[in-house]
């Protein structure tokens, strides 16, 4: 049985960036938390998730109700 061989690809790599209509590439971001308003990070309502459940005594099984009320927490108006 013959081995196969292929040529290495020839096409033009592309940027995956967005362009604006003038064809210039949009400045890089570091992503939403970098935005003055753009809310809790998933690190921080990972972190008050985690406290959640120190608080409850470290019972399992209400991971994703401590994720959902961090978030609330992390999200009123009286924690910012």
């Amino acid at each position: 049985m013959a081995k196969s061989t292929t040529a290495p690809s020839t096409r033009k790599r592309t940027s995956s960036r967005k362009k604006d209509p003038d064809g210039a590439e949009a400045p890089k971001t570091n992503g939403p938390e970098t935005a003055p308003d753009a809310g809790p990070t998933d690190d921080d309502i990972r972190l008050r998730a985690y406290h959640r459940y120190l608080e409850r005594g470290g019972e399992h099984g209400a991971d994703f109700d401590d994720w959902v009320e961090a978030e609330k927490d992390l999200k009123s108006p009286r924690h910012n």
